[in-house]
């Protein structure tokens, strides 16, 4: 259909959403406010970020500018152009500060907000466990209350940039006497807190990103369980809904690295693309990032017009996680041999834009860019791309998600409703001693079998 000046309507089959709202212009004074702070802060640092707004704009003051969709849009284009990144503390600020926010005191906003929006204290994450990744509410890490304090015990495992972070978000069971999901509790948990110990696990990109992070009688004081005890598990679902509506994640590891349209442009600027089958998949990678960019256009335009996200939400990172790794397959063959080498950087190093705590994520453009066959980056992004499909829910817990509350599917049959987490660990432990003895009595048949067979004459 058509449109009106940049006003561009959206549709597709079936469900057909409009993406209706209007650009706002060079001469926009949200434009220009934004451009007169940068030019006298030319070089910001994140404080100076943090306290302009601009780190959270959507957030009320002090924190943010109550920026609506369109105006946080602005400022993400301004301090692109600007070549400004802000500081990179994601699970800081996307995932531990909405939760203060939403259920910590008084004390907590104070002393935790301004270090995480800053960038100057990093967080990481302390949920997943060795026997509760897709199943997260099936922890077995416990807070026992002794006096002002918990005391922790068990494990935690995938934690990225645990060795470099200063506090964590954690969850962990503080009553395990009642449903999985009503006995968990939110801790902010100080990373050098004694008893707390962690094992490097070395990714097949032979870097360091991931821990496992160990629990021996850690003690967190109850000032620093956020909400109510046994509130854990409805917290650790704030931050899905207080997520920022952000068009400046175009880069191809989980809106990180280098983007398609910085990869289209190297190979462009390496000549004409003559072979055919190439064209076709850079052609290829180029609707997929449009298509995303559209998506999240539309994911924009329902906010605008007060509506909750649709479909187009909720396939998002199905979509992007492909995308990604797509990118970096295409970097490395358009590299061609020179693709097997691994960069010019020093071997199991996170390339410097990708690590936690950075703050400069710009990858250059033009003239000091970097192709996959000399930058790290590259290399490290291919090898990395696998979890993109693992991490953050599988494609499995994905599209099982999609299936239940897009398409309104039936869920899967639950035969732990009503028990009590101890007692679901109960039937487990049953469940899986009667599945030992069946293996280990088939066996002993497979095995009393082959002896008649070897003693017939």
């Amino acid at each position: 259909g058509g449109g009106h000046g940049d006003t561009v309507p959206l549709g597709g089959l079936g469900y057909r959403p409009r993406m209706d709202f209007d650009m706002p212009p060079e001469d926009d004074p949200r434009r220009l406010a934004v451009r007169e702070w940068l030019a006298e802060h030319p070089n910001p640092t994140g404080r100076e970020l943090a306290e302009a707004g601009y780190v959270v704009p959507h957030w009320p003051p002090p924190w943010g500018l109550d920026a609506d969709p369109l105006h946080q849009l602005i400022i993400d284009d301004e301090l692109r152009r600007a070549g400004v990144s802000r500081p990179n503390n994601a699970i800081g600020i996307g995932w531990a500060a909405p939760t203060i926010w939403v259920a910590g005191t008084e004390e907590q906003k104070r002393r935790f907000l301004p270090g995480i929006f800053s960038g100057e204290e990093v967080w990481c994450q302390l949920f997943s466990e060795p026997e509760a990744g897709s199943d997260l509410a099936n922890l077995a890490t416990r807070a026992e209350r002794d006096g002002d304090e918990y005391v922790i015990n068990g494990s935690k495992i995938w934690s990225s940039g645990a060795h470099h972070a200063q506090y964590g978000i954690l969850i962990a069971r503080t009553d395990p006497d009642v449903p999985k999901h009503k006995g968990i509790s939110y801790f902010i948990c100080p990373m050098d807190s004694p008893g707390l110990t962690m094992t490097p696990i070395v990714d097949m990109t032979t870097a360091h990103s991931f821990n496992q992070v160990f629990f021996d009688d850690v003690r967190i004081p109850v000032d620093l369980r956020v909400g109510e005890e046994g509130d854990g598990w409805r917290l650790a679902k704030v931050t899905l809904a207080n997520e920022r509506v952000s068009l400046s994640s175009a880069g191809s590891l989980w809106g990180e690295g280098p983007s398609a349209e910085l990869l289209i442009d190297l190979i462009r600027r390496r000549g004409p693309v003559t072979d055919p089958l190439l064209r076709q998949r850079v052609a290829a990678l180029h609707i997929e990032a449009e298509v995303l960019r559209l998506n999240r256009l539309r994911t924009l335009s329902a906010r605008l017009a007060g509506r909750a996200p649709g479909p187009e939400a909720s396939i998002q990172k199905i979509m992007a996680d492909e995308h990604g790794q797509h990118v970096m397959a295409l970097a490395k063959d358009v590299a061609g041999t020179a693709g097997m080498l691994t960069g010019s950087g020093p071997p199991g190093e996170v390339p410097p834009p990708m690590q936690r705590g950075a703050t400069e994520v710009n990858f250059p453009r033009g003239a000091d860019s970097q192709f996959p066959d000399v930058d790290p980056i590259w290399h490290y992004g291919f090898l990395f791309s696998p979890a993109l499909t693992l991490g953050g829910g599988t494609f499995a817990i994905q599209r099982n998600i999609v299936g239940e509350h897009v398409l309104g599917l039936p869920r899967e049959p639950n035969v732990e409703a009503g028990l009590t987490w101890a007692e679901a660990q109960r039937r487990r432990r049953e469940e899986n001693r009667r599945g030992e003895d069946h293996r280990r009595r088939e066996e002993h048949r497979r095995g009393e079998d082959h002896q008649r067979r070897e003693d017939q004459p």
